[in-house]
């Protein structure tokens, strides 16, 4: 460990649940935090002060780092624009990162890796074949590339899809408002493939660990992962709330077309319809065993 790191300032940049599950536990564990989003929002904490900037303001961003030991760059942008909006708002994260003297912790996801039958680890090669993929692995490479070249010291946490309050994924936006309803719930792609899970405050702690520990720089580590099947985890949900069994049914082509007209969020859902299709399995051990990281209960997760 690293005694100034764990005791100095940290940075949070995005207010979604993971950025602000991430603010909230740093507070927690006695660490001053500053919050930067565009609104100036999150969580009312003693410890945590709230900035209204837009990361892509580098100059801004630089004084508003300043004095900071750690960043943690958790920014979203829509997911529709991506290829456009990722990479200039990583890279002025990035430079007023390096400016600031401050380590640099990612929060990533696993779309940049090749497509395998076998279990994903951290080893698997960064061979992407959609947009999005292509977007993550490059923001982690300039990030990478940094950190090599002597400029900071860097590091990446990937989740997948996300359960927990706020969480923003398939499963939370089509399956578990029907489930608790007691309605029939599209699911996109298998419902009995497994899939690994990602609990917001499980790669919260794992942003954390990762950023007060020597070993964690220059790599990229799996957070904790609940592996289960869609059917199983809305079982379990419906069990939460009394509600009847399960109806599920798999999103059709056309139904991704009827809702993309609703909202070009849905659009996007096709061409990472490979990880929801046939098992998409994560293995966390890397991170399990350097940090002791352990997820929490599929049960945990949902009732949250």
């Amino acid at each position: 460990m690293n005694g100034d790191k764990t005791m100095g300032g940290a940075v949070v940049i995005g207010v979604g649940a993971t950025g602000v599950a991430t603010a909230r536990q740093l507070a927690e564990s006695g660490r001053r935090v500053r919050l930067i989003t565009r609104s100036g929002s999150g969580p009312d904490h003693p410890a945590i002060e709230r900035v209204a900037l837009d990361a892509g303001r580098t100059e801004e961003l630089a004084e508003a780092l300043a004095g900071a030991s750690t960043v943690f760059n958790a920014a979203m942008t829509a997911y529709q624009t991506w290829p456009q909006t990722m990479p200039p708002l990583f890279d002025s994260i990035l430079a007023a990162t390096e400016r600031a003297g401050a380590d640099y912790v990612m929060l990533g996801n696993h779309y940049g890796y090749q497509r395998t039958t076998a279990p994903v680890t951290e080893r698997t090669p960064m061979a992407p074949h959609t947009r999005k993929g292509r977007v993550r692995a490059e923001l982690w490479q300039r990030a990478k590339d940094a950190h090599d070249e002597g400029r900071l010291r860097a590091t990446e946490v990937r989740a997948g899809q996300y359960l927990g309050p706020g969480a923003v994924s398939a499963f939370t936006l089509l399956v578990a408002p029907r489930v608790r309803e007691g309605e029939l719930a599209l699911v996109h792609g298998n419902p009995d493939a497994a899939h690994s899970f990602s609990y917001t405050e499980d790669v919260a702690a794992a942003l954390v660990a990762v950023g007060n520990d020597e070993r964690a720089w220059g790599r990229a580590w799996h957070a904790p992962v609940i592996t289960t099947t869609v059917r199983h985890a809305a079982t379990v949900l419906a069990e939460l709330h009394g509600a009847p069994e399960p109806r599920l049914e798999p999103l059709t082509e056309r139904d991704l077309a009827l809702l993309s007209f609703t909202d070009p969020l849905w659009r996007e859902f096709a061409e990472v319809g490979y990880m929801s299709e046939r098992p998409f399995v994560v293995d966390d051990s890397d991170a399990r065993d350097t940090f002791g990281l352990r997820p929490s209960t599929l049960r945990a997760a949902l009732a949250a």
